[in-house]
């Protein structure tokens, strides 16, 4: 089980605790005060004040030690700076993760020795223009990925006799009421690749072909069920 050490206390370092799956790590916060383990402390976490200036202190949560990951998410960049470069200088195999207010000072952070950089800006303006360009990605996305937890990939071939027969790839992108992506099909007259369907791209689907799908595994097994009723209306 990895172990996962968050230095500062801020609504990202709380949810990014919250979604870590308590089975697969051990996490451990690091509060500057008393009063920041304990609000930690009763979200059910394991918390403690430590000093990031004080290189015993570090050592004694286990960096340079046991702490597989470290999450610098301290409201001033230079204090990420700073425990990046402590972190850093005990162990070369230690992960750092760390946040930046100021996107200048991504260089920083990283020549200070960080491994990856969340700019919580960059991801908002993404996350917004994702919403308004791709809605539909979007929000199964935010159902699966970032919620349910339950994403999988499924093919799902047109029986013959489908309601699905004969009918167009851009239609069922449109209709399905499925919290599903289809991410393409594969029309066995031409061959076995898969034709991607994005943007303006079309295809008529008929028996036997493959339709690509991407989501929960309810609403695949529901859009099975779609594919197999035999109709005609």
């Amino acid at each position: 089980m990895k172990k996962i050490a968050v230095f500062g206390y801020s609504i990202m370092s709380l949810e990014v605790m919250r979604r870590l799956d308590n089975s697969q790590y051990q996490l451990i916060f690091a509060g500057k005060n008393q009063k920041e383990a304990d609000l930690v402390a009763a979200e059910g976490f394991t918390s403690c004040v430590t000093d990031f200036r004080n290189d015993d202190a570090l050592k004694a949560m286990g960096i340079g030690v046991d702490v597989d990951i470290l999450f610098c998410f301290y409201p001033t960049d230079s204090d990420n700076v700073f425990l990046t470069i402590s972190a850093r200088a005990m162990t070369k195999t230690l992960t750092i993760i760390g946040i930046v207010e100021d996107p200048e000072s991504a260089e920083k952070l990283l020549a200070a020795g960080a491994d990856k950089i969340i700019d919580p800006y960059e991801i908002c303006g993404r996350k917004t223009y994702d919403m308004l360009v791709k809605p539909d990605i979007t929000n199964i996305m935010d159902n699966t990925v970032f919620g349910q937890h339950d994403l999988n990939m499924a093919q799902v071939e047109i029986v013959p006799g489908s309601c699905l027969e004969n009918s167009l790839l851009s239609e069922l992108k449109r209709k399905q009421p499925h919290n599903v992506i289809i991410i393409g099909v594969v029309d066995k007259e031409l061959d076995d690749s898969l034709q991607i369907a994005l943007g303006e791209q079309d295809h008529h689907l008929d028996a036997g072909d493959i339709i690509v799908i991407l989501g929960p595994a309810d609403a695949i097994q529901a859009f099975k069920d779609q594919v197999n009723d035999i109709a005609v209306s």
